[in-house]
């Protein structure tokens, strides 16, 4: 458990611009040791309510904040944005935050990148896609001008002049086997949200290093009842499970498909209410499967409150088992 670090997740799906930034110093003053904002156009549910852009978000988080790590998560660099201009921009909320960015990626959901009318490519193309994708920032990041002709993006006499002192780290969001062995072929962090070991054994065997993030979902409330309601209210989209989640084409399409799914159907998945055990469990779960990054998603409109959770009740044993942790490994040499 050495070295595991907690982060707040910025859900901008759920939360309006000004608030994001407001809730990212409040993060960093509870001691977190990172924040990572999501990178969306359009919201999962009606109720949701808010996307805006996270480009501009991440600016003014860079700005406000001092010390706390910041993070997408994630963001998709092949059909809405050119990966020309994801490198560009991650580049500069590098400069902004002297070294504390780091750019999550992935192939991305058909919610957010049908808007251009690009179409939506097959899994296996959208992953080659992105691997191409970060080649090309790669290239971008070394300050020289670059020109790319490949298999899915052209281009042409490109240059970047705001660079930060090192390259921005990558971390691409992994579900399974293929898009674990794609980030371990690129050398690169993952970010996954299903505490399984098979999924870093994956990644290593590719040759994957770097962070291992892992995102949990959780609703805090001041009863079991109210935070059942809120796990249901604001994530009941996440039981569809991933392959429905990238498909899906719109905000509609969300709602119906959820129509039927009950808060009793996220009794054992989402912890909730006020007592922290079942956080600290599902916690663990996580550190135990091998992360060491593990962002923190507080569903619901009472942020100020789940982040007072996390400082006064959660971060104490967090901050505990990981010194355990670590006191137990250097008895192990």
């Amino acid at each position: 458990m050495a070295g595991v670090q907690f982060g707040y997740k910025l859900m901008s799906e759920t939360t309006g611009p000004r608030e994001l930034v407001r809730n990212a110093k409040l993060a960093e003053e509870a001691g977190f040791d990172f924040v990572g904002l999501s990178d969306h156009y359009l919201p999962w549910l009606e109720s949701h309510g808010h996307s805006p852009f996270a480009w501009s978000v991440l600016g003014a988080i860079a700005e406000t904040t001092e010390r706390v790590g910041i993070a997408t998560g994630l963001t998709c660099p092949i059909i809405r944005y050119h990966p020309t201009i994801i490198a560009q921009a991650a580049a500069t909320i590098g400069v902004m935050s002297e070294g504390r960015f780091t750019l999550a990626l992935g192939a991305g959901e058909r919610l957010n990148e049908h808007i251009v009318g690009y179409g939506w490519p097959p899994v296996h193309q959208r992953h080659e896609m992105l691997r191409e994708a970060v080649e090309i920032m790669r290239r971008l990041w070394e300050g020289e001008l670059y020109s790319h002709s490949g298999e899915y993006y052209e281009v042409e006499s490109a240059r970047i002049y705001d660079l930060p002192e090192e390259p921005v780290p990558i971390v691409i969001g992994i579900s399974g086997k293929k898009s674990a062995t794609l980030a371990g072929e690129l050398g690169v962090g993952i970010m996954a949200v299903e505490p399984e070991p098979s999924l870093i054994k994956d990644w290593k065997a590719a040759g994957g290093e770097g962070s291992r993030y892992i995102e949990l979902s959780f609703a805090y409330a001041s009863s079991e009842k109210e935070g059942l309601k809120i796990a249901h209210e604001y994530s009941k989209f996440g039981a569809l499970g991933w392959e429905v989640l990238a498909e899906l084409p719109g905000v509609k399409g969300f709602e119906g498909a959820t129509k039927y799914i009950k808060p009793e159907d996220l009794k054992d998945s989402i912890p909730h209410g006020p007592d922290p055990a079942p956080y600290i469990e599902h916690i663990k779960k996580a550190i135990d499967a091998g992360f060491d990054r593990v962002v923190l998603l507080g569903a619901g409109p009472d942020q100020a409150g789940f982040i007072r959770f996390f400082e006064k009740t959660l971060a104490p044993e967090l901050r505990g088992l990981t010194q355990k942790g670590q006191s137990a490994k250097k008895k192990k040499k």
